[in-house]
This record gives structure tokens, sequence and C-alpha cells, in this order.
């Protein structure tokens, strides 16, 4: 009898035992899946920068295309930009240079200087663009002639649609040698 309360009691230690050890896995296992679901919206919100590709950015009016066909000189223009962010939608105005047209087609630059951001202006007596801050000069179409800029004035895209000149207006990098769009 004594052997067989033995066995018994070993029997419920090892069901006791194994029990635990069902249960500790059980909570371990469900555990690790809250932990995951958890850990998801945060490695989301972590790595979202990194897979956000710039907002195309929308068409703003610059004028009736007519207007722009007998330029001899750069003209600016203000143009009305609206951005979306979210929810959010902010409207601010800035200005553009359209160029005189060459084989029919119309070019238009940011007047921002790609070396520190100041505004570029036209200089009709020395026939080119000048930075006031540091001295840089850009001809006519918008290459760079000298002074710090890195690159030349950043072109913006440009369409004429219902006889109305429009630009997607768009903001670069400065201080690099290549255009590129900041997001």
């Amino acid at each position: 009898m004594a052997v067989l309360k033995e066995i018994e009691e070993e029997i419920k230690d090892s069901l006791a035992t194994s029990r635990r050890s069902f249960v500790t896995t059980m909570f371990a296992i469900s555990g690790a899946i809250v932990g995951g679901l958890l850990a998801l919206p945060l490695f989301r919100f972590t790595t979202f920068p990194l897979k956000k590709v710039e907002s195309e950015g929308d068409w703003s009016d610059v004028g009736p295309a007519a207007d722009f066909a007998a330029l001899t000189a750069p003209v600016a223009k203000t143009i009305t930009v609206e951005r979306r962010d979210a929810w959010q939608t902010a409207s601010s105005q800035t200005a553009v240079y359209v160029l005189p047209a060459k084989d029919g087609v119309l070019k238009i630059l940011s007047p921002v200087c790609p070396h520190l951001g100041c505004s570029v202006q036209w200089q009709d007596a020395q026939n080119k663009f000048v930075c006031p801050c540091h001295s840089g000069s850009f001809a006519m179409d918008g290459q760079r002639l000298g002074g710090p800029p890195p690159r030349s004035m950043d072109a913006l895209e440009s369409k004429v649609e219902n006889g109305t000149l429009k630009v997607r207006y768009r903001y670069f990098r400065q201080l690099v040698n290549t255009q590129e769009p900041m997001a």
C-alpha cells in the first residue's frame, strides 16, 4: 500500500509539473503574440519616413500662356501654392520666373538660390540673375555663371493646360551639386 501511495504521489507531482509547464508555456506564447502585436505599430511608425514618397504636389496657375509668348527677358510671377499635410491644407504665395520661350516651350525657374536659399533677382541692366546674399550670378536661362552656388537655378515642371500656364512648385536641397527635391 505504501508503494501505491508513492506511485500515486509521483503521478500527481508529474501531472502538476506538466500542468505548470503547460500554463507557463501558454503564458509565454500568448505574451510573445501580444508583444508582437503591440510592437508592429511601433515598427511601422519608426520606419515610415524611410518609405514615405514625396507627394507630387498640385499644379499652380501662373497665368494665360499667351501672355508669355512675346517675352524678351525673364518675368517674375506670384503663384499660390497649396500643400496638403494629412488633414490640413496650407496655402502660401511664392514667386517664380518665367523665361522667354525656346522652341515654343516656356521654362520656369525657382527664385530660390541653391546656395543658401536667398531670393535671386533678375537684373535687367546686367542681363543676368544675381543673388544678393553672396553675389552668385546666373545667366538668363538659369545656368550658373559664378559665385558660391553649387549648381544652376532649379527648373520647375510646367505645362500648358486649356491655355493656362501651370507650374508644379517644389523646394530643393541647398548646398548640393544636384537638384534634389525635398519631401
